[in-house]
């Protein structure tokens, strides 16, 4: 990644352009979280990146933020790349800082970094060590945004949970060093954030993004009573919307650890096919499915579950705990 020069002037975004020229604000109440999100499909790989400011996956957040704990005390990086459906490495470090740099542009957790670059990419960058006491990893994304970025939305009206897409369908670069891993595709990319700990008030959702030939569409399915959201992106723009309770449930299954989880993956009213679980753990799921040029990849999560003392004991082994870098 070019260094800049911190002794200049910030370099101005290009007229007319429309992105973002600094991170938004990081959460400093206790419970309270942001996190950033990209995941990518490139040929037989796929990958994931989450940077975390209070960290949903923190069993030392959720007993801490009840006692005051801040936000930025719980910050946290995960990686996680597969080849052909089949996890390859799997990281997640915790560390009790992070740091804003770049003129606000980039954050800094650990010696990983997430950027938004004047010319509109997203980089983020992860150097790191698989949990809990594997080798080293570096790997490296970079988005170019195909579409516009959608509005952020509330996800439950009255609750203090939000939700931006802000890179639905990007060109994406993916470099995975320590892999030798070269591969380029289709990105997404999108930010949550919320003023209380996930699973107090909001017990969980599952979401999916369909990457197809010409568009994307990404559907937030969330508690029962609450109309899913819907972000369509395409060369004719981006476009939120609140879609209809549907009429009808559609069929599910239980994972070997009683999570409920769809059971196929859809794209509109087709089925792609049966979800392949990427990650299975009992309060999460990653799942994708594939057919042709039609790719979804998306999450089950019931944070409710992720509160008991006995999952957050075993989050403690697939979690590095660091201090700061």
């Amino acid at each position: 990644m070019r260094c800049l020069d911190l002794s200049s002037a910030p370099p101005r975004l290009p007229k007319g352009h429309q992105w973002m020229a600094e991170l938004p604000a990081l959460p400093d109440t206790a419970g309270a979280y942001r996190w950033f999100y990209a995941d990518v499909t490139a040929g037989d790989f796929s990958a994931v990146f989450i940077f975390m400011v209070g960290s949903l996956f923190s069993p030392r957040y959720s007993v801490g933020a009840r006692r005051g704990a801040r936000p930025l005390e719980h910050c946290a990086v995960n990686f996680a790349l597969y080849h052909q459906g089949v996890r390859r490495r799997w990281v997640l470090s915790e560390y009790p800082v992070a740091s804003v740099q770049r003129w606000g542009r980039a954050l800094r957790i650990g010696r990983s970094l997430l950027e938004y670059a004047p010319d509109g990419t997203v980089r983020m960058e992860v150097d790191e060590r698989c949990a809990p006491f594997g080798g080293a990893v570096r790997a490296r994304l970079v988005l170019e945004p195909q579409v516009p970025a959608a509005e952020e939305v509330q996800l439950v009206p009255g609750l203090p949970h939000y939700w931006r897409a802000l890179a639905p369908r990007a060109k994406a670069r993916l470099e995975v060093a320590s892999e030798g891993v070269v591969a380029e595709g289709l990105g997404y990319h999108d930010s949550n954030h919320g003023e209380e700990l996930l699973g107090e008030r909001l017990p969980g959702w599952h979401w999916a993004r369909v990457h197809g030939p010409e568009e994307t569409v990404v559907d937030y399915h969330l508690p029962a009573g609450v109309a899913p959201l819907r972000v369509t992106a395409s060369a004719v723009g981006t476009k939120s919307e609140r879609s209809p309770l549907p009429t009808e449930a559609r069929p599910t299954s239980l994972t070997n650890w009683g999570l409920r989880v769809p059971a196929h993956l859809y794209a509109g009213g087709t089925v792609v096919g049966a979800p392949r679980l990427l990650e299975s753990s009992p309060f999460y799921a990653r799942v994708a499915a594939r057919r042709g040029e039609v790719d979804v990849m998306g999450e089950v999560a019931d944070f409710r579950r992720f509160h008991s003392p006995f999952i957050r004991w075993m989050a403690h082994f697939r979690t590095r705990v660091e201090r700061a870098a």
